[in-house]
């Protein structure tokens, strides 16, 4: 009996381990969107001198970066331990997502919202060295120090809250990209 009730334990745990539920990435997709746009606003306050919303669309957010960091939680959490490999495998995989992601937008818009055409080993303007390098250390620093961060946080959070955050989080998300998909922010400093 005993060896029953530890195998049915451990095979809940896996289960567990291996799909997180819905509303873990939800609400890790609008945490990592959130601080990737922080980080691009405040990039820009210190290089522009000015608050610029940067992206598409109007909220506090930076899809791509939420979309990034959950394809990283997926496929390198296993080598949290690892931080080299972690690094240049974060780098290219953010790399060649923000290059689909800017071809996408240019030609979904006919607008730049990023070039990269004078920095130091660039492709077409869309990804450079110094970007790749910036997204290695970010790899690092959410696959092995904020992704266990999270999790405690995230248990933390009563299951209806997080249901609720999540349908709000969702609702505003799905208004904002309804009403960019005909008008995207294009505002000062955001397109190129």
């Amino acid at each position: 009996m005993d060896t029953k009730k530890k195998s049915d334990t451990k095979n809940k745990s896996d289960t567990k381990n291996k799909s997180r539920q819905f509303d873990y990435y939800v609400l890790l997709f609008f945490a990592l969107a959130f601080i990737g746009w922080a980080w691009e606003v405040v990039l820009f306050f210190f290089t522009e001198h000015a608050f610029i919303n940067r992206g598409v669309y109007r909220g506090p957010y930076l899809p791509i970066y939420g979309a990034g960091g959950i394809l990283l939680s997926f496929l390198f959490r296993p080598w949290r331990k690892k931080p080299i490999r972690v690094f240049f495998l974060s780098a290219a995989l953010c790399c060649v997502l923000e290059y689909l992601t800017s071809f996408f937008l240019e030609r979904r818009w006919g607008i730049r919202w990023w070039d990269y055409s004078g920095h130091f080993m660039n492709i077409s303007g869309r990804i450079c060295l110094a970007g790749a390098v910036v997204f290695g250390l970010g790899g690092v620093a959410l696959v092995c120090l904020l992704l266990p961060v999270y999790d405690k946080v995230f248990q933390r959070i009563p299951k209806k809250w997080r249901l609720l955050l999540c349908a709000l989080f969702l609702a505003v998300f799905v208004a904002d990209a309804t009403y960019c998909a005909m008008r995207p922010n294009t505002g000062r400093g955001i397109a190129m």
